[in-house]
């Protein structure tokens, strides 16, 4: 790494003009390129599903990996390493130098709508996996970005909301993920767009210190893109980078303000240095370094499909998993999300995968020459209208599968015209004098009766069938959110009759208001099939099957970046489809796909339950993996599942006159609900394996000094019948504290192996920093002398022993 004394002198060689340049995107993706300094431009890419690059085309495919909270549920760091290292593979593929990735946000809520893309509930769980991925990501030369900091957990007016919450609270709980980040050496902070304590975070002391004060972060601190909204207080901040470019608050404002001394050049020339260090490390000053090569396909999709074994989570199991393949001559797979799952989720962390592998799919290839495999999607679960595929639709003009898309001037000329695969167009090429966006296509009905067909989009929107107008209205932006104008924008939808097999021509435009972004979407759905019919359908082949596997989930409308949820319920018809099938098929495996936890409440009437999360591309293929004992299911849970919300101890997202009040402090997630003596459907921690564990032996010390790091030894013997892995899990707890705690507290955990009727021992690490407390007003951390409770177990609420450790030695008094 370049040396300080050399970045140095690199910053003396640029003018106060050209510092500020640097200090603002040249583009939306891109930093500006500085030929005095050999500086080339640096691509930035969002995540962390994937590396899409910088362009949001359906042609220029990204691997899928898992959701996030499927990571955090895979307890397994070096999976996690592993993946980050694919995601350097991509970007490199891709151009990208800086991976926005991870999200180290929590889970506070379960009606947060952003689940998907947080690990977990727990901090420790939260800051180990984030790490892990770091790594894995800037071992190849490309920089992680550790976002959104800080106390960035729910969506809801996400751009203004002002959250309140205890020092200790900030600091024990939300801050320490990022610690743990700048620890593992991460090369980005990106500061949120919400506010912490009536300071908007992009110009919050928190930048400063602990960030790069306590901390010693030596790295770039971005915002958010479009989080930067004045320019004196942001740049005064300690922000180094604000993000999009080239017009910002920064671009102007910044130059006059160090000019008239309002912000110091020294703090100027810091920011600079920061994003000389940056490039330094990605390659992008100087003479470029060597990067990860790209990863072979096969090897991806290997490690992808481990993944989603690994974090797939056996919630129940009435001795029905894993299934027996030479055992089945007819399985009967059912439910809509079999077919079509979900991947991921809504967003600007959304990608385009190359191929998907369905949990139909995976069945029906590991079945094949052994059993039939039937499918019934039973009664929709009501999901939006899908964007024109080329599955459905042909370019008019061509007849190849897709849509033609246009770009016509205001006078209705033909600017620029190309085929695309798909309706979603978010940020299609504009010619100079665009004035309107259209995309048409042919589409041929496969179902006679009445389709719904829509346009999302901010502006004048119309839509015809066969040159009838269907749609002529106006739809003023009504945000500023960035995810709902460039991403997810509204749908305006309107039904027409169709025959079957009969080609209509489709032709819908937006007109390029200014401020309304260039995401146009175009949808079509045929009719919805009876649900009795289609319930009674799928009951009868779960009649007829061997076995049975049910899929649900939750739709584009659940779970997404800009809004939260208001329920956790699947809906009447998907839940009614679960409670009839197992009525008939008692051993029925049901594997509910969402990101967040949802309500079950059939949840004790199935044979057995998977939550699989949101799984990538290679969902099938692992799915099939855990149902037929080729792999054993991994995960365990990152995040306390409710049987119902209104069971659920925090649930507030919506802030009151612009605040949200983290009233529960220290206590969200299994802490809450400890403290609440409520029990949940399931647990923190929580997951079966195939096999079982006696945990025979454990070893702790009984007194360790001061800041001392506190080893646990742990012997379990296997009692099954198969190899298997354990989790085991370390908490804390201190009866008598003489300040606040949680009932206990995740401190460790380490995974255990064994074959079947063997012992081994793990070794648990418990930190200093588990048994550090947060003393407000200046105190800082402290550790507590005394007695403090040991629990191991196999989750939050599933102790298997207990015992006790004093810690040794007099708390210093106060500064």
């Amino acid at each position: 790494m370049m040396r300080d004394d050399v970045l140095d002198a690199l910053v003396g060689k640029l003018s106060t003009a050209r510092k500020v340049r640097l200090l603002t995107g040249a583009t939306t993706w891109r930093t500006a390129a500085e030929e005095a300094v050999g500086l080339r431009e640096m691509v930035f890419s969002d995540g962390p599903a994937g590396v899409r690059g910088e362009s949001w085309d359906e042609r220029d495919t990204s691997v899928l990996l898992p959701s996030a909270s499927a990571l955090g549920a895979t307890w397994d760091e070096r999976l996690l390493r592993e993946l980050g290292g694919l995601l350097a593979s991509e970007a490199v593929r891709k151009g990208v130098d800086v991976v926005l990735a991870p999200t180290l946000n929590l889970h506070r809520t379960p009606l947060g709508g952003r689940h998907f893309e947080c690990y977990a509930e727990d901090p420790e769980l939260t800051a180990r996996t984030g790490a892990a991925l770091i790594r894995g990501i800037q071992e190849h030369g490309v920089a992680a970005t550790a976002k959104h900091f800080v106390a960035n957990d729910s969506e809801t007016d996400r751009l203004h909301v002002d959250v309140r919450l205890s020092e200790r609270a900030l600091h024990e709980v939300y801050l320490a993920p990022f610690a743990a980040a700048v620890e593992a050496g991460v090369w980005l902070v990106m500061a949120g767009y919400n506010g912490v304590g009536g300071t908007t975070m992009t110009a919050h002391p928190l930048l400063s210190d602990p960030l790069k004060g306590a901390w010693g972060f030596d790295g770039v601190a971005v915002s958010d893109w479009a989080a930067v909204r004045t320019a004196r207080e942001t740049a005064r901040a300690a922000l180094d980078l604000a993000m999009p470019g080239p017009r910002g608050p920064w671009a102007a404002e910044l130059l006059r303000a160090v000019e008239d001394g309002r912000v110091p050049e020294a703090a100027l020339d810091d920011k600079v240095r920061r994003l000389l260090r940056l490039a330094d490390r990605v390659g992008a000053l100087g003479e470029p370094g060597r990067r990860r090569p790209a990863t072979p396909p096969a090897a991806v999709r290997r490690l992808l499909r481990r993944a989603v074994a690994a974090g797939t989570v056996l919630v129940r199991n009435e001795d029905v998993l894993p299934l027996d393949p030479n055992a089945l001559a007819t399985v009967a797979v059912l439910g809509a999300h079999a077919a079509a799952p979900r991947l991921q989720g809504g967003g600007s962390a959304g990608v385009f995968p190359a191929r998907a592998v369905t949990p139909l799919d995976g069945i029906r290839a590991h079945l094949r020459g052994r059993a039939r495999v039937i499918h019934a999607p039973g009664p929709s679960p009501d999901p939006p209208p899908a964007p024109l595929d080329p599955g459905r639709c042909a370019d008019p003009r061509t007849g190849e599968p897709g849509v033609l898309l246009r770009c016509l001037d205001a006078e209705g000329r033909e600017l620029s015209a190309e085929r695309r695969l798909s309706g979603r167009q978010l940020e299609p090429g504009l010619p100079a004098g665009a004035h309107t966006v259209e995309i048409s296509a042919l589409l041929r009905p496969e179902t006679t009766g009445a389709w719904t067909f829509g346009v999302g989009g901010f502006g004048r929107l119309t839509l015809s069938v066969d040159g009838r107008t269907v749609l002529d209205e106006v739809r003023p932006r009504d945000t500023d959110d960035p995810a709902v104008v460039h991403v997810t924008p509204p749908l305006r939808t309107v039904r027409a009759h169709l025959a079957e097999g009969r080609a209509v021509h489709l032709v819908a435009s937006r007109e390029l208001a200014p401020g309304t972004g260039r995401a146009t979407v175009v949808v079509a759905a045929p009719p919805a099939r009876d649900p009795e019919s289609a319930l009674a359908e799928a009951v009868a082949a779960a009649r007829g099957a061997d076995a049975v596997i049910v899929v649900v989930g939750t739709t584009e409308h659940d779970e997404t970046e800009g809004r939260d949820r208001t329920d956790l319920s699947l809906g009447r018809r998907q839940d009614d489809l679960v409670r009839a099938v197992a009525a008939v098929h008692p051993r029925t495996v049901a594997v509910v796909n969402s990101g967040g936890p949802v309500e079950l409440p059939w949840r004790d009437e199935v044979g057995a339950l998977l939550l699989a999360w949101f799984p990538g591309q290679e969902a099938g293929g692992g799915l099939a993996d855990v149902l037929f004992g080729r792999a054993e299911p991994g995960g365990r849970l990152p995040t306390t599942w409710a049987a119902s919300l209104a069971d659920a101890p925090v649930t507030s997202t919506r802030p009151v006159g612009g605040r949200l009040d983290y009233a529960e402090g220290l206590h969200i997630g299994y802490r809450a609900w400890l403290r609440s003596g409520n029990r949940p459907a399931y647990w923190f921690g929580h997951g079966l394996g195939y096999t079982t564990w006696a945990y025979e032996r454990v070893e702790a010390p009984g007194r360790i000094a001061r800041d001392e790091p506190l080893t646990v030894r742990v012997t379990l013997r296997n009692t099954g019948r198969r190899a298997g892995r354990e989790v085991v899990q370390v908490y804390l707890a201190r009866p008598g504290s003489a300040v606040e705690r949680p009932v206990r507290w995740l401190a460790g955990y380490a995974t255990a192996s064994a074959a079947p009727g063997r012992r081994t021992t793990v070794e648990v690490a418990v930190a200093p920093r588990a048994l550090r407390h947060w003393c407000p007003g200046g105190g800082g951390w402290r550790t507590e002398p005394g007695p403090y409770r040991i629990v191991v177990g196999r989750s939050a609420g599933a102790p298997e022993w207990e015992g006790e450790t004093v810690v040794g030695g007099s708390e210093p008094p106060p500064p």
